[in-house]
């Protein structure tokens, strides 16, 4: 019987149902095509620092999967693991980005970005990166609530974002495990789980499935009812299945990411504020 809705509570419910062919066909007999990574440095204009992102995507059928990796942390074998693998078998891969992206090119494959499936699309203008980068940010952001918000708790730091909850009037603690500081000099927490006492709501990267952050997140949000709003370019199809369950919104950007061209995109959105 198919499923139809979210509530997973964790990572390894949510793979067991996908072995199980809860979500649609088998994966054993799901074989990945393609497999490939993108690599970009960005420094926007204005803007006083940039950024590297490094990201892996498997080619499912219609569908790419994505994880967010650390620049240069993949083996050079990572490919090759990849090309020609039935999704079970890297469901079951040692590298968690690998299981990740996998997971995440089955869950597009079988649960697209459709009205049906509970996403609104969200459509982004053709520009700059940084026009872009802003129109995505309002996308993300606006699916926090409207009132009643003091301080967010911003779980991988994106300018943007910190920008537009500042345009809000909202506060907000950034942490990213990079550290640093934000482009307004303020001091980046690098321990997002010492930071949750201390925020009403958080909002969050998809890079936190792939780097083993996300269910402490999850686990906090589900007890205190703390909003939990996820921006994902990794696990876009992943996060949509954990709403109900501690996550209360989902901002799904699947590849081709905005950053990637300068032409119109569209995001899709899940839960939130309408």
């Amino acid at each position: 019987m198919l499923e139809t809705s979210g509530n997973v509570r964790s990572i390894d419910e949510l793979l067991d149902r996908v072995r199980s062919a809860a979500y649609g066909p088998g994966p054993a007999q799901e074989r990945i095509a393609v497999a490939f990574t993108t690599t970009q440095a960005v420094r926007h204009a204005g803007r006083t620092s940039g950024y590297r992102n490094e990201v892996l995507s498997l080619r499912l059928a219609e569908a790419v999967g994505s994880c967010a990796v650390e620049p240069g942390a993949l083996p050079a074998a990572a490919l090759d693991d990849c090309v020609g693998a039935t999704v079970a078998e890297l469901l079951d891969h040692p590298l968690l980005p690998i299981r990740i992206a996998a997971l995440d090119a089955y869950l597009t494959h079988a649960r697209p970005h459709t009205p049906a499936n509970g996403a609104r699309p969200y459509a982004l203008p053709a520009g700059s990166s940084l026009h872009k980068s802003r129109a995505r940010a309002r996308a993300v952001v606006d699916l926090l609530p409207v009132t009643r918000l003091r301080t967010v708790l911003v779980v991988g730091v994106v300018n943007s974002l910190l920008e537009r909850l500042r345009t809000r009037g909202i506060g907000y603690i950034p942490c990213d495990l990079k550290g640093g500081t934000t482009e307004w000099g303020e001091p980046v927490r690098t321990d997002a789980g010492a930071e949750l006492e201390h925020c009403d709501a958080i909002l969050a990267s998809g890079m936190t499935l792939g780097n083993g952050t996300f269910e402490p997140l999850l686990a906090h949000a589900a007890a205190t009812g703390k909003p939990l709003v996820m921006f994902a370019q990794t696990g876009s199809a992943v996060l949509p299945r954990f709403l109900g369950s501690g996550v209360s919104a989902v901002c799904a950007e699947p590849y081709p990411f905005f950053w990637l061209d300068g032409g119109p995109g569209v995001v899709h959105r899940y839960g939130g504020a309408q």
